[in-house]
C-alpha cells in the first residue's frame, strides 16, 4: 500500500498551471477506485482549491510549502506553522535595511490575510494582479506593511533580481539560523524573476506529510513524491521513492529514485496508472 503526494507546479499541473483534461479524468478514476494521493504546494490551499476543485480526494491537502494542512473543500486548516511575529518582524526590518519590500501572508483571529504595500517590477505587479484576477480572498493592500505583522506570519515572499536577493538570504540565514525555512526558486512563469520565500522552521513539506501519514493512519506506508524544485527536497530525502520530472532542476533529479516526463505530458498520472493499478490488482483480498 502506497501513499502517493504530489507537488503542483512543474509538476502535476500543465504549462499554464491548470490540471489538463487527461490528467483531472484520469486521476478521478483513480481516485474513486481507491488511490491513496494527495498534494503539496507552495499555493495556499483557496489556490490548490480553484485549480483542483471537483477532484475526489479523500486526504487533506498539504499548502504554503508545508505550513499548512487544509481541506480543501471547506479551505479549514488542520494544522498551521507559522514564524512568531517577533521574528518576522526582525525579518522585515533587514528586508527593509536593503531596500526591498516584501509579501507576507499571516494567520490570525481574522484568518489568512495576504499583504502587499507597494510594488517595484513587473514580476511584483503580476503577483498582485494575478491574485486579483483569480480573486485570493486573502490579499490585503497596506500602507504600513510592518504595522501587519502583529499576527503569527506563515510566508515572506521576495520577487527581485537573484544576485541582490542571494546576498539577502546569506544575511537572513546567519540572524536566524534553523529557526527558518528559506528557498529560492525560479518562477516558473516569469523566468529571470525568482523568488524568495520564507517560513517557519516546520513548514517543509516533509515534515507536513509525516504528519498527515500519522493522523489519517498511514505512517506504515511506502510514500511516493513527486517534484521538480528546490522546495520538494526535503521531501524526496524523506520518501522512499522520489519522482523527479523531466523538467526538475537538476538537484532533484540527483535526489530522485526515478525521472520521468516533463510536467506537460500527463507524467504524473501516467506513473501513477503504471505503478499503483497493477499493485493493486495483484494485492491480496
Amino acid at each position: 500500500m502506497t501513499l502517493y503526494v504530489s507537488d503542483l507546479d512543474g509538476t502535476l499541473l500543465d504549462p499554464r498551471a491548470e490540471l489538463s483534461a487527461p490528467t483531472r479524468a484520469g486521476l478521478t478514476r483513480l481516485l474513486d477506485e481507491g488511490l491513496t494521493f494527495t498534494v503539496a504546494s507552495a499555493r495556499h490551499v483557496s489556490s490548490i482549491a480553484r485549480i483542483l476543485g471537483g477532484l475526489p480526494l479523500r486526504l487533506p491537502v498539504i499548502s504554503s510549502n508545508g505550513a499548512y494542512i487544509s481541506d480543501m473543500g471547506s479551505c479549514r486548516h488542520e494544522l498551521v506553522n507559522a514564524m512568531e511575529p517577533a521574528l518576522a518582524q526582525a525579518i522585515f526590518a533587514l528586508m527593509r535595511r536593503h531596500g526591498f519590500m516584501p509579501f507576507v501572508s499571516t494567520h490570525g483571529p481574522k484568518g489568512d490575510q495576504l499583504f502587499w504595500q507597494s510594488v517595484h517590477n513587473e514580476a511584483q505587479q503580476a503577483f498582485v494582479d494575478q491574485r486579483l484576477r483569480n480573486g485570493d480572498p486573502r490579499l490585503r493592500h497596506t500602507a504600513d506593511l510592518g504595522a501587519e505583522l502583529r499576527d503569527p506570519v506563515v510566508t515572506m515572499i521576495l520577487v527581485e533580481r537573484e544576485g541582490p536577493m542571494r546576498a539577502l538570504m546569506a544575511e537572513i540565514q546567519a540572524l536566524c539560523g534553523a529557526e527558518i525555512e528559506i528557498h529560492l526558486a525560479e518562477d516558473l512563469y516569469l523566468p529571470g524573476w525568482p523568488w524568495l520565500t520564507l517560513h517557519d522552521r516546520r513548514a517543509t513539506k516533509d515534515q507536513a506529510i509525516r504528519t498527515l501519514a500519522q493522523r489519517y493512519g498511514l505512517a506504515e506506508r511506502e510514500i511516493v513524491v513527486f517534484g521538480d524544485q528546490v522546495n520538494d527536497i526535503g521531501m524526496f530525502r524523506a520518501a522512499h521513492r522520489g519522482i523527479a520530472m523531466g523538467n526538475a532542476i537538476d538537484e532533484i533529479k540527483s535526489a530522485a529514485h526515478a525521472v520521468i516526463g516533463p510536467h506537460h505530458e500527463d507524467s504524473v498520472l501516467r506513473f501513477l496508472q503504471a505503478d499503483w493499478q497493477p499493485a493493486r490488482s495483484t494485492a491480496p483480498v
